[in-house]
């Protein structure tokens, strides 16, 4: 049974997606918020998700806020003999910065920031359960910009020892790097282009100052009866 909307968003998209990736197989998806990262059973994998966005609601004064710095933790277990999996989840909280309460709040997410969020975790259920090859992880960015630096005394993960990064700046890399790459492309069919305009343009401002001309002695001319 779902305890939130957020948790039945998470389920539904979960098991729609898993259809369509592994119809041949039944996966399941648990909620544990007594998850804990790197401490696996027997025959179980682990992805860490270090830069989902979300954003919390603090019960206690009402408070909200946005973050980019939402941290996942799932456990995966595939049992081949009987094509059963389960995935367990655990979506680490932050406390309310604004009234102090030591009360842990949990994050509200978009169904679009899901759905990106579920696909990463199964290319990695791909890889780790299955041995395949499960394709480029997505990078997610806050929709709304981030409330200000992450607090890391504030947030449930780096109490309990979880480095994760900001995206904003890999991202920030990466644009850079891509837009270097390609920029070069470009400059030479701009320089063309730019010659061809330039030629238009005086070939305009050259007419323009020859109609200019033309109108002033047609204006001076004498008028006969």
């Amino acid at each position: 049974m779902c305890t939130s909307l957020t948790t039945c968003e998470w389920k539904k998209v979960f098991y729609e997606k898993m259809e369509v990736a592994k119809p041949a197989d039944s996966w399941e998806l648990i909620i544990d918020p007594k998850l804990k990262p790197s401490e696996l059973a027997p025959g179980w994998k682990q992805y860490l998700e270090q830069h989902a966005s979300g954003r919390f609601h603090c019960s206690w004064c009402w408070h909200t806020w946005q973050s980019a710095h939402v941290v996942i933790l799932f456990h995966m277990h595939l049992d081949r003999a009987r094509r059963m999996g389960s995935v367990r989840m655990r979506v680490f909280k932050q406390l309310c910065y604004e009234c102090g309460t030591a009360r842990l709040d949990e994050s509200s997410m978009l169904e679009e920031n899901i759905e990106g969020l579920v696909d990463n975790l199964i290319t990695s259920l791909r890889e780790q359960c299955y041995e395949e090859d499960g394709g480029q992880y997505r990078i997610h960015v806050a929709s709304r910009p981030d409330s200000g630096p992450h607090r890391a005394e504030f947030c449930e993960a780096c109490q309990e020892g979880i480095v994760h990064w900001k995206p904003s700046e890999k991202l920030l890399v990466e644009e850079v790097t891509t837009y270097t790459s390609e920029a070069s492309k470009p400059r030479a069919q701009a320089g063309s282009g730019y010659n061809f305009l330039s030629l238009r343009w005086c070939l305009f401002w050259a007419s323009l100052c020859l109609l200019v001309v033309y109108l002033q002695f047609s204006f001076r001319s004498p008028v006969f009866f």
